[in-house]
């Protein structure tokens, strides 16, 4: 999970999104965001099918299975 909150955050940042508007592009609020950053809790499959599309990454590379 540490290298989940890792890369959501690096990948958000260089987006140039803050927690709120990824939370509102993803239908999220911005707690959830904030606690997938900080390692409290994981996205649902639905919604980190979501965060991979919108980053242009894997699902593997979110959750760390894949450094591409």
């Amino acid at each position: 999970m540490e290298i989940f909150c890792k890369r959501i955050k690096e990948l958000r940042l260089e987006s140039g999104l803050t927690q709120k508007r990824l939370a509102e592009i993803l239908n999220t609020t911005n707690s959830a965001v904030c606690d997938w950053e900080r390692g409290r809790t994981q996205p649902d499959l639905q919604t980190l099918t979501k965060i991979a599309v919108l980053f242009g990454v894997s699902t593997d590379y979110l959750v760390g299975l894949s450094d591409d």
